[in-house]
């Protein structure tokens, strides 16, 4: 059983490695560049392992992975990855192939109503439209309780609207507003079983995951330049650098292991203290690696470049502030006290 694993392994490593190596090659068309990645890397997302299945920290090295070299392609990927995990949580299995995304951004003007197997009503933030076949989206029950929803993409009366999406960094996920009109769709699982299920955090993790693997690659940019041309400062940046960078990557492996012994938890306290701390990292990354390095990079290097303006967009989906009282309050409801105490 391990040797068959270790082989699964081993090929999705190779196969991924090829994958992101000729994606780096590439730099003709970034639009048609992105959409052949993403269905190449399909082909073994059903190797990925779920969260909570004892390689919980394999699935965020792949994220990191393919983070580290575009986010907009790892924007797409983890979003796939996240639905089938969901769909998996809730005891449903896709009878068709194809790529996923999970739509679950709330307050359009027009919000999600479904009624009698069909939905209208507009989406926001939706990644991937386009060029997505099923969207696993969320709305709203009539007792205000999230439900999930499955939408064909390749229906009619589906509007796609880009208008919005002015952002500079993370421009190329084609995220747009979707608006449906009485649009064939099917729930999945119970009400509000989106929200609490144990998954929810363990994704949430995921996406932080992308953020790491972006930082850790800027960070590798001043590496090799201190390898070529050793400066004292730059090596000061490096050290400095390298510390936020491995005690964040132990984090990684200390929540893997707590979701992968604990699975039916949500772990949500150290998982937000997870997406809190990368968050810190990845600013502290931007600053100093830029101090480091010049403005040569940010002009010259197209993956640095690309990955600097990504990266504080791809941020924003923490929620800064708002986050980190929820910590505070979750460190209060603990009976045993002050846990950060040796």
């Amino acid at each position: 059983m391990n040797t068959d694993r270790n082989k699964i392994k081993g090929a999705i490593s190779l196969s991924l490695n090829k994958i992101l190596f000729e994606f780096e090659q590439n730099d003709t068309d970034i639009h048609q560049n992105l959409e052949d990645s993403i269905q190449k890397l399909l082909i073994f997302a059903a190797d990925i392992p779920h969260p909570g299945e004892g390689r919980t920290l394999a699935r965020w090295k792949t994220l990191a992975k393919v983070g580290s070299t575009n986010l907009n392609l790892a924007k797409w990927f983890e979003s796939h990855l996240d639905a089938l995990s969901i769909l998996n949580e809730l005891n449903y299995s896709p009878v068709n192939n194809g790529l996923w995304a999970v739509w679950a951004a709330e307050g359009s003007q027009q919000p999600i109503h479904f009624r009698q197997g069909l939905c209208s009503g507009q989406k926001n933030w939706c990644s991937g439209t386009g060029l997505v076949d099923y969207g696993l989206l969320t709305y709203r029950d009539e007792c205000n309780q999230s439900q999930l929803l499955i939408v064909d993409m390749r229906q009619p009366n589906i509007q796609i609207n880009h208008g919005c999406w002015h952002a500079v960094g993370m421009q190329h996920t084609r995220t747009a507003s979707i608006t449906f009109n009485q649009v064939r769709a099917e729930t999945v699982g119970d009400s509000n079983a989106y929200l609490e299920r144990p998954g929810f955090w363990h994704g949430a993790a995921g996406v932080a995951a992308c953020w790491f693997g972006a930082a850790a690659r800027l960070v590798d940019f001043l590496y090799q330049q201190c390898k070529t041309k050793p400066h004292a400062y730059a090596l000061m940046y490096l050290g400095e650098m390298s510390t936020l960078l491995f005690t964040t990557k132990q984090y990684f492996h200390y929540v893997a292991d707590q979701i992968d012994q604990h699975p039916a938890q949500s772990h949500e306290l150290i998982i937000r203290i997870l997406r809190a701390k990368v968050e810190q990292t990845a600013q502290a990354v931007l600053e100093q690696v830029g101090k480091a390095l010049g403005a040569r990079p940010f002009c010259e290097n197209r993956i640095f470049a690309a990955l600097a303006a990504d990266l504080p967009v791809f941020l924003r989906q923490s929620h800064a502030a708002f986050d980190v009282e929820r910590i505070g309050e979750l460190v209060l409801q603990q009976s045993e006290g002050a846990a950060w105490m040796l």
